[in-house]
This record gives C-alpha cells, structure tokens and sequence, in this order.
C-alpha cells in the first residue's frame, strides 16, 4: 500500500487524539484544555471499590528523582519538567500542559524509590516533540495497558498515597484480581492553585485477566 506524504503523520495525530481528548469529555480535567481519555472496562456501580481503565498508548515527557518519601523528589522533578515545557529546549517552544500528571513509584534498594514524574505531550507535539537540554528530561512511550484505580480527593503526599494503596491491593486481594506490585502509580489531575474538589488517583497495571469490582 503506497501512502501519500504526510498521511503517516497525520495518522499519528489522529490516534493521539482519540484518547488524549477535550478536558471537557471529562469531570476531572478543570485547568488543562486536554486531558488522558480512557476506556471504561467494567460497567461501573455505586458498590464499586474501584475501576478498571483502559488506556492507549501515548507519548510522555519524563524525569527521575530518589527519595525515601514522595515530596522532595517530585518536587525538583516537577520543576524540571515544567522548565522543558516553558521552553527550556532545542526549539525554545512553549507547551501545553495537559492532565494528569502521573508519578511511578519503583523500590529501589535500600528501601529507597525511584519516582518518575511525567507530562502527557499534548496532540500537537506527540508526534515530533521538541528535544529537551536537559539530560535528565527524557520521551516515554507508555504501553497500552489496563490499570485497576482507586479514586481520591484532597492533597496528595506520601502517606496519603500508602493508604489508598494499601485500601486497593486490600480489595484487587480480595477479589483475586492480579496485577504488578512492583511498582505502582500516583496520578494527580490539579494544579496547586486549585483548592477544593481536588482529585487524585492511584493504579495498579493489571496482569492476566481483569477482574472486575463487586
């Protein structure tokens, strides 16, 4: 099949937008213009304890700090990443921010974690996205994947976090449901500058069959 100049990109655009879509496709996405669209799994319920999502795979912009709790590191790494997308890069460009931002939490040893704070690349800059300075500011393209969430509002921190987590492997246990321990994902949709009705998110990545909330 010949492919006419052009086309491939737009193909790319095409599919970055059918799941990074208008914030207002959704309830959670109140400061940003677009925002991770997913895929319900399950029939949601009142008597659900959490959900099972479904998410394609998209483009991120990343970056790693250490630490023993979540709130130096995500800290310096934020600030990194907002530089990169205020024009700290090759093609000085300004970019979007999108919602959310999502934050993987990997044990490292000695009982330390490696968190990798990333940005979700708006539709526009998915397929070309201007090349960071910083050495420490890297592209991820996350796997299509289907992850078990448990939902939160307030401020996150570490041990807000250890809680939620704590509740939904108590409950992904209970109903036998199987997914990856060793890391997992704290994911916040709100700017500091938001007070009220804030949410936040935290995820298991299923493994084997889903298993649905009862």
């Amino acid at each position: 099949m010949t492919l006419i100049p052009g086309l491939v990109g737009l193909l790319l655009v095409l599919t970055a937008d059918a799941r990074l879509g208008d914030s207002s496709e959704t309830t959670v996405c109140t400061e940003t213009k677009e925002c991770l669209l997913y895929d319900r799994v399950c029939d949601e319920s009142e008597n659900d304890n959490y959900e099972v999502r479904y998410y394609s795979s998209l483009k991120w912009v990343s970056t790693d700090e250490s630490g023993y709790f979540m709130e130096a590191p995500t800290i310096t790494a934020f600030h990194r990443l907002f530089k990169y997308i205020t024009g700290t890069n090759e093609q000085s460009a300004k970019i979007d921010m999108t919602s959310p931002v999502i934050i993987k939490k990997k044990r490292e040893a000695w009982n330390s974690d490696v968190y990798t704070m990333s940005f979700l690349l708006p539709s526009e800059h998915q397929a070309n996205p201007p090349t960071p300075t910083d050495e420490k500011v890297y592209f991820t393209d996350m796997p299509d994947m289907k992850v078990y969430v448990r939902s939160y509002g307030g401020w996150m921190s570490s041990w807000k976090n250890w809680f939620e987590l704590y509740y939904l492997r108590g409950d992904l246990n209970k109903a036998g449901a199987k997914y990856n321990s060793e890391f997992c994902y704290a994911v916040g949709y709100d700017s500091p500058m938001k007070i009220l009705n804030r949410h936040n998110e935290v995820w298991y990545v299923v493994e084997g069959e889903h298993v649905c909330s009862t």
